[in-house]
């Protein structure tokens, strides 16, 4: 992860969180309960969440930008104090990266501290390590760009994370298989995910709910042994191995940087053989489910792929 400035490529197009995480009809402004157990941070702006809780904090990420701390293995959160100077600007939520694999997975996780933002539901990655106070509020301050862009501007009343009691969410029951799906992530069987979504396609070829899930938890489940620096390395030893660079594009693709993959798959396609061509087709399509019709970068890499096709 780094601190390069983020633009809306960085939001746009990333995977998304809503696939790991049951969603609630919960009123915007809502933080995330704590885990049983836990104590509540003393700031007004933070919060605790698990991979449980973790719907209401993309329900919140729709007011304000959230700021995520993966903490663990011996390190505390640090940023409370940063987060609070921005007076209701941003929320905080802190996560214990040794008891949440989902959001471990979901995130990238691959060390801790790791700081992440969410915005209007979407992950944006920040930075992993300790950062010095003004380039943390560099940061800060290209997240709240990157939110206006998105217009999530609005504002936390002073100890609403803390002194007000998160109403009882009210869910929405999913379809059977569906819900078992959801079951199935949260326990980390990705293999079982699969299995359900696939068997509610079956079912319902326009289940277009189901239809994303698949390629969103197909992504994770990909991605779920594997490392950045293994994969990136693979595929830089041979250019022409699809499965290598195939490999790379789910890496850009959990990350947000959906272009990229785009470019990489476009630019082997030509040069592929036929069950190379039929790979990078499938994998695209998957990739335009999980960004969505709406995004122009899909429409450009369904155009471009197109004419290489016919």
């Amino acid at each position: 992860m780094t601190n390069a400035p983020l633009n809306a490529a960085s939001l746009r197009g990333a995977v998304d969180l809503s696939s790991l995480v049951r969603q609630h009809n919960t009123p915007a402004g809502t933080p995330a309960p704590p885990a049983d157990g836990e104590a509540q941070q003393p700031s007004g702006f933070a919060t605790n969440a698990n991979d449980a809780s973790f719907s209401q904090v993309l329900e919140l990420s729709n007011t304000v930008p959230v700021i995520v701390e993966f903490f663990g293995q011996g390190i505390e959160p640090t940023l409370e104090p940063t987060i609070a100077a921005y007076a209701g600007k941003f929320a905080l939520v802190t996560v214990d990266a040794t008891n949440n694999p989902q959001l471990v997975q979901a995130f990238q996780v691959q060390q801790v501290p790791t700081v992440a933002a969410v915005i209007a539901g979407r992950p944006v990655q920040l930075f992993a390590g300790v950062m010095p106070e003004n380039d943390l509020k560099e940061v800060l301050e290209q997240v709240l760009q990157l939110a206006a862009q998105n217009e999530v501007t609005g504002t936390l009343p002073a100890g609403e994370a803390s002194e007000e009691e998160a109403p009882e969410p009210v869910e929405e029951p999913l379809p059977p298989l569906h819900q078992e799906a959801f079951d199935a992530i949260s326990a980390g069987d990705f293999a079982t995910a699969v299995a359900k979504y696939e068997l509610a396609i079956a079912q319902n070829p326009r289940d277009q709910q189901a239809v994303a899930g698949l390629a969103q938890v197909s992504l994770l489940a990909r991605l779920e042994n594997e490392t950045a620096e293994s994969v990136r390395s693979a595929a830089a030893q041979d250019p022409s191995d699809v499965a290598a660079q195939l490999a790379v594009a789910d890496l850009d693709v959990s990350g947000g940087h959906l272009g990229d993959a785009f470019a990489r798959l476009l630019e082997l396609f030509p040069a592929a053989d036929a069950e190379g061509k039929n790979a990078i087709r499938t994998r695209m399509l998957e990739y335009f489910e999980i960004a969505g019709s709406e995004d122009s970068r899909v429409t450009e890499a369904r155009r471009r792929l197109t004419l290489l096709l016919y």
